[in-house]
C-alpha cells in the first residue's frame, strides 16, 4: 500500500522542509536524508520521529513509499534539523513491537496522518486491529551510530 501525495500535502511538506533546513522543527518534525536505491543521490523528506521508551522510531503512515524502499535497500540514514544531522541505522520492526509504536504514533500524530489509516483505526483500537494494519505502515527502530 502506498498513498498518492496530494497538492496540499506537497505544499505542507515543502514548508516543513524549508523550516527544518533552517533549524526550525515543526511539532518535532525532522528531515529524513537517505540515499536513492537506484540513483545513489541524496533524497530528503519530512518525517515525524517518535520516541517510545527511550527508543526512536519512524513510521510510514502513507505506506510503502519511496523513502521506505530506500531505507530497506540501505538502512543508513540521517535525521536533520538545520545543519545538525544525526546518523542512524534503521531496523524494521514487526509484530508485537509494532503495535505499541503504532498506537503512540496515532496518539501523537493522528490529526495529521489519521486519514492514511483505515476508517475506525485510532490510538484506542485493539492490539489485534493495530496488528492487522501494521504491515501497511512500515515501522523502523532507529539505532544511533
Amino acid at each position: 500500500m502506498s498513498v498518492e501525495i496530494d497538492r496540499g500535502t506537497r505544499m505542507s511538506n515543502a514548508v516543513i522542509q524549508f523550516l527544518s533546513r533552517r533549524g526550525v522543527s515543526v511539532f518535532g518534525a525532522r528531515e529524513l536524508i537517505v540515499r536513492g536505491r537506484k540513483s545513489g543521490a541524496e533524497r530528503r523528506t519530512p518525517v515525524n520521529p517518535l520516541a517510545v521508551g527511550g527508543v526512536t522510531y519512524l513510521v510510514a503512515p502513507r505506506g510503502h513509499t519511496q523513502w521506505v524502499r530506500n531505507v530497506r535497500h540501505d538502512p543508513r540514514l540521517e535525521l536533520a534539523t538545520g545543519r545538525r544531522r544525526t546518523a542512524y541505522r534503521a531496523v524494521e520492526v514487526h509484530g508485537e513491537e509494532a503495535v505499541p509504536v503504532l498506537r503512540d504514533y496515532l496518539r501523537r500524530w493522528a490529526w495529521e496522518v489519521g486519514r492514511f489509516f483505515p476508517e475506525g483505526v485510532t490510538a484506542k483500537s485493539t492490539d489485534a486491529e493495530l496488528a492487522a494494519v501494521a504491515p501497511d505502515h512500515p515501522i523502523f527502530r532507529l539505532v544511533q551510530h
